[in-house]
């Protein structure tokens, strides 16, 4: 079993409507975007299935502490 790898800050994607899985093991080669890199390392994640309705700036957590996963809300420049 692999642990998640957490990132320091989140990542800006200027998104599009649809359907999106955004990884939160920190493993995927697509980040933000999910590869199935948790089920492949056994991380006991899974990745944040959210479905995008308006066009825009998003930023997707990497230290996976957000309240409002898989969106940041600031708790990266928290102490952990």
């Amino acid at each position: 079993m692999t642990p998640p790898k957490h990132g320091t800050g989140p990542i800006c994607v200027n998104e599009t409507p649809g359907r999106k899985a955004y990884c939160t093991c920190g493993w995927s080669e697509k980040l933000p975007y999910c590869d199935g890199a948790h089920k492949r390392l056994e991380t006991g994640c899974h990745s944040a299935k959210v479905e995008i309705t308006q066009p825009g700036e998003l930023w997707i957590c990497q230290c996976h502490r957000s309240a409002t996963m898989p969106f940041c809300d600031g708790t990266h420049e928290r102490p952990a």
